[in-house]
């Protein structure tokens, strides 16, 4: 695969702006995936095999990536858009290639998998890989997302019941349940959700004659969010990430 086209796969620009990234001497690559050992190339079409391959463009180091599966920490005061209407785009957060990522649909560069509310922090997925999103996010595949949430009113057993046995959201007539109710404290509680309804954790607390003060996305799948991962910061998922999140605790 020529260097060039290997550069637009992971979101550089068009092929002319890679090309040109190439012959101005900004890209560097390593086949052989040791820290250090970069080797300049200047020769646009030049042929590497894509698998492995790391990069270092304008100074920065990028791994090839067939497909970008990525972590987010999102912090508090961000919208899960691409066009926000009033809080900064956790695309903001992410390095202008990802974003860029050419893309058969009409939408380029990785899509966060479903949405968190501006107000709410915590476990985020993104990527391009269609269908790794349906995957994670349709309700008929039942993964299992963890919410620590901090409530207004002291929450009681008789809460706790009725989130597990559901409770009706007022466009729903049909009970929403929660997977699974631990009380942690007085105020907060950890609930397991396998579906992702419109402000759902929200409407639930309220249905049950309580209010959402604070909301975390602590873990999706059997995977957590890693504690050494600061609102804000992503990093990308290895292969054991992916097969921990499909893997179901449930």
């Amino acid at each position: 695969m020529q260097l060039q086209d290997i550069l637009y796969s992971q979101g550089f620009g068009t092929r002319r702006v890679c090309a040109g990234l190439v012959q101005q001497g900004w890209v560097a690559v390593s086949t052989t995936g040791v820290q250090g050992e970069y080797v300049p190339c200047t020769e646009a079409a030049a042929d590497f095999d894509p698998e492995g391959l790391q990069l270092r463009v304008q100074g920065v180091d990028w791994p090839y990536h067939e497909k970008a599966y990525v972590l987010l920490h999102k912090p508090v005061g961000t919208e899960c858009s691409q066009k926000p209407s009033t809080y900064p785009s956790i695309y903001t957060l992410l390095p202008a290639p990802m974003r860029q990522r050419p893309s058969k649909t009409a939408v380029q560069g990785i899509q966060a998998v479903g949405r968190l509310d501006q107000d709410t922090t915590g476990m985020l997925l993104l990527s391009d890989d269609g269908q790794f999103i349906h995957r994670m996010s349709s309700p008929k595949k039942h993964v299992p997302k963890v919410y620590q949430v901090t409530t207004k009113h002291p929450v009681d057993e008789v809460q706790v019941n009725k989130l597990l046995a559901g409770v009706v959201l007022d466009d729903d007539p049909k009970p929403v349940r929660a997977a699974a109710c631990a009380l942690v404290d007085t105020h907060r509680l950890d609930l397991t959700l396998t579906e992702g309804k419109y402000h759902q954790v929200k409407r639930m607390l309220a249905a049950v004659g309580n209010r959402v003060e604070g909301l975390h996305r602590s873990q999706i799948g059997s995977m957590a969010l890693p504690a050494d991962l600061a609102p804000g910061q992503w990093r990308w998922l290895s292969a054991d990430d992916l097969q921990v999140l499909v893997a179901s605790p449930l």
